[in-house]
Formats: structure tokens, sequence, C-alpha cells
């Protein structure tokens, strides 16, 4: 039996705390369309990131995030973007979620850019939450989530969390990000972009545990860029061609996001909007049969009627036939029914509710 540390429980039950606010807020996330990104340029300020030989992760974030937001703006003039810095500035891992859910956005992206101790190692890559499957996802993540040290009470604003701590990250274990397939979607598309549209070797859709991800109640990507620690590729991201490359790609990437989300919703307001209207219409049919047993399928009234629909009322199993929307229409159809079953007679329905027929008659009548 494996006996946990104190430390431990407490992450657990702090895991599960946070996936309660997690939860809460993404029940009101709903969206007919795409209305909103927030574009996160990763570190700022005090906090310079990753440092290549000649230039820092900082710079070159916020050159491609600021690119980015242009590229929407001009072609996606419809979509609101939100920036959670235009500056060099410091912002806090969990101010920068709380910035992408105060504005209800639809997507939030944070750029960063990478560094490794072997300047061999190249390539761009895109984050989604979750467990790290890997030790070297595992290190991105500390990377990433080691810039809570230079903020203030670090310890009591992230629950003891300890970014260097293995312990610390069995805390993604309960999460459960419910956007994840659209995250991961959406990190398929930043990549194929790199792959296809700029030539960047792609190291592919991966999942760890970054806090700035955490509380994000919407789909949720973290972007490496590429490798500060490779010369080569630094020099390309930290080039303005190089930046403008990768900033479009991600652009085209959010494009193609909106059109399948917007697709989605559209086809689900419309299967909502049938389902309201079905829950609306009013039909007849005609009751022939009353039982306290279910009739069995293949007997009694199911031989002299082709269509039977059963219905339950109370404590009776009810049985009818024909149905149309037109009062008329059942009034017909009810003197041939009669040839068969002579105390036959009308039921209305109100979607699947059954309703009077002079009251179905007067919903008719007020919508006419």
């Amino acid at each position: 039996m494996t006996i946990y540390s104190f430390k431990t429980r407490l992450v657990f039950l702090l895991a599960l705390c946070v996936l309660f606010i997690f939860n809460t807020l993404s029940e009101g996330q709903e969206s007919i369309s795409f209305k909103t990104v927030v574009i996160d340029a990763g570190h700022g300020g005090r906090d310079p990131g990753a440092i290549g030989k000649m230039s820092k992760e900082k710079d070159i974030v916020l050159n491609v995030a600021l690119k980015l937001g242009e590229y929407i703006n001009k072609y996606l003039p419809e979509v609101k973007v939100v920036y959670t810095r235009k500056k060099d500035v410091f912002i806090p891992l969990n101010r920068r979620a709380e910035i992408a859910n105060e504005n209800k956005a639809d997507l939030f992206i944070s750029i960063h850019a990478n560094a490794i101790s072997t300047s061999k190692i190249y390539g761009s890559e895109t984050f989604v939450l979750g467990l790290h499957r890997t030790k070297e996802n595992l290190e991105v993540a500390k990377l990433e989530n080691s810039v809570i040290v230079l903020e203030e009470d670090y310890t009591t604003t992230y629950q003891n969390f300890d970014p260097n701590s293995s312990e610390s990250y069995i805390i993604f274990e309960l999460m459960q990000n419910i956007h994840i397939d659209q995250s991961i979607y959406m990190a398929s598309l930043i990549q194929s972009q790199f792959k296809d549209r700029v030539g960047r070797r792609d190291r592919g859709v991966k999942q760890a545990g970054f806090l700035v991800l955490r509380e994000a109640a919407m789909p949720s990507v973290l972007v490496e860029l590429g490798f500060l620690t490779n010369q080569s590729e630094e020099k390309f991201i930290a080039s303005e061609k190089g930046q403008a490359y990768m900033a479009s790609a991600i652009f085209r990437a959010v494009r193609d996001y909106k059109v399948e989300f917007d697709s989605k919703s559209k086809m689900e307001d419309i299967t909502q909007k049938q389902l309201e209207k079905e829950q609306e219409k009013i039909n007849y049919r005609i009751q022939i049969a009353s039982s306290k047993k279910k009739i069995r399928e293949g007997s009694s009234i199911y031989k002299k009627f082709d269509d039977v629909w059963m219905f339950k009322e109370g404590e009776r199993f009810k049985y009818t036939t024909a149905c149309n929307a037109d009062f008329d229409s059942i009034l017909v159809a009810l003197k041939e029914v009669k040839n068969k079953v002579n105390d036959a007679f009308v039921v209305a329905f109100k979607g699947e509710e059954k309703i009077s027929v002079n009251e179905a008659r007067k919903i008719q009548r007020s919508k006419n």
C-alpha cells in the first residue's frame, strides 16, 4: 500500500477545488459564434524567459503576439482580440488566465520560445493542458512554470505549488480539461501550419501541466515557436521575417478553427431550434386502446393497424394510430379507424406531452 505524504494529500484536495472552479467557469461558456481570442505573450518585464545568443524569449513572443493580433484584426475584423500584454511588462501567470475568463474568450493562445541543454534540438511544438507523458514534457512545463517564483507571495497564490517538484504535478492527474478535444484540434492546426506553410520541424502536439492554462475556461494552447538554444532556429524566429511567418501560421490556424467552430455551433443551434420547435408542435392522434398491461406487439391492435404508437398516462398504457397536425384531416382518418375500433377517439399532443383537444386547437388558432 502506498502511503501519501500530507503534502501529496493536500495537493490532491487543492486539485479538486481547482477542478470545481474550472468547471464552474466553463459552464457558462456557451457561444454560437467565434467572437473573442486572447493572445498571451509569455514572460515579460523582469522575466526574460529563455535567453539565446542574440535574443530574449520575452521580446520574440511579444512581437509574434502583436503580429498575430494585427492579422486577425485585418482579416477577421468580427473577432475581438485581447492581449494579456502589449508591451514589456511582467504579468503573473494566474492573471493571464483571468484575462481570458473575464473576456469570455473562445480561444486562449499562449506564445513562448523554448530552450534546452543541447543545441542540436530544434523545431516547433504546441502543448495542451494535461499530464506530462515524458520527462522532456515535464521539463518544458517546469521551465515555463518557474516564472511564478518572481511573483510576490507565490506560495499562497498557487497553493504551495513548487514548479521544480515532480510531486506538485500530481495535481494535473486530477484535472480533466473539458475542452481537451478542441484544444488538441487547435494545436494540430497550428502544427500543420508550422510544418506545411513555414517549413518548420514538427515536434508535434503534446500535453503537460502548465499553470498558465490550468484555469482558462476555454480551449487553450501553449505554442513553443522554436529553440533559442539552436543557433539556426534562433536566427529565424528572432528575425522580422521569421516572426511574420510564425504569426501568419498561427493566424491561419485561428481562421480554420473559427470556420469549424462557427459551422459546428450553427448546426448545434439549428438542432436546438428544431428540438424546441418539435416540443411546441401540435399533433393529433387517434386513441384505439387502453390497458393496465402492455399489449404484446404482433397481437390485438397491432394486427389491425400498421402504425401504432404507445404512451403511458398514469398507470395505464395507451395506444394510438395515425398522426396529423391538421384537425380536419385527423377527423377524416377517425371515420376509417372507427370501422375497426368503434370507440376510437381523437387525442392531442404538444410535442410528447398530452393535452386536451380544445387546448391544442386554441394554440393552433393563436398561431394562425
